[in-house]
């Protein structure tokens, strides 16, 4: 908090932001900067090397969300109005320009468990401002709208915090990545010592699909 305000913490804004580190942290193996990590470790470079080789793989893609939910959520905040009118016209405009609400769906849950506990954490806090607030409404409006039951992730919910915390929207990225590093190494680590060199995958999941065979 420090470093990226530039102020000291108070108790509470410092509780906010281990909830948001830990909620955000390294949960297995799949993910692409673990891979990458892990391949960078097989081929026999460093420990630095190999987490700044997974740091590199976060991108739009994997670890975007939360830059890109903040984003929308602070700029739409900023034009003002009735919350519940505000999530309409957002839902409304997403779908005029076939875009997706990032921070919205879970392959496996119907309320992300780590949504509602940063919500009630910000909450006891007295952190719980006007992008909380869309960010809820947002979810409500896209189930109407949808007919499916899109829930608040954590990538939505870390959004909504940081933005009523002050953060810019710019840092979203930054927090994924603070939170991911210690993950990195224990994987940079493990490739290191209990894994065989050259990692690699085996040859049955590909297929060829290119031209066939010619005269070249």
């Amino acid at each position: 908090y420090l470093i990226l305000k530039g102020e000291l913490p108070i108790k509470a804004e410092a509780e906010l932001m281990n909830a948001i580190l830990v909620a955000s942290i390294d949960h297995g193996a799949s993910p692409p900067s673990v891979l990458g990590t892990r391949t960078v470790v097989s081929g026999g470079n460093s420990l630095n090397a190999a987490i700044a080789g997974g740091v590199l793989v976060i991108g739009d893609t994997h670890g975007g969300a939360i830059e890109q939910s903040a984003k929308i959520m602070q700029e739409w905040v900023k034009k003002g109005g009735e919350t519940t009118a505000l999530a309409e016209q957002l839902v409304d405009w997403l779908k005029e320009n076939k875009k997706r609400m990032p921070g919205f769906g879970h392959r496996l849950h119907n309320v992300d468990p780590r949504t509602a506990k940063l919500f009630e954490i910000a909450a006891r806090h007295g952190y719980s401002g006007k992008h909380i607030e869309l960010c809820k409404a947002i979810e409500s409006t896209l189930a109407k709208k949808l007919g499916k039951k899109l829930p608040i992730n954590v990538d939505g919910a870390v959004a909504a915090v940081i933005s009523d915390m002050g953060f810019d929207w710019r840092l979203g990225k930054g927090f994924f990545i603070i939170s991911r590093v210690p993950g990195l190494l224990a994987h940079a680590y493990e490739e290191m010592t209990r894994e065989k060199p050259m990692r690699k995958l085996g040859p049955l999941p590909f297929e060829y699909d290119g031209p066939s065979k010619r005269e070249i």
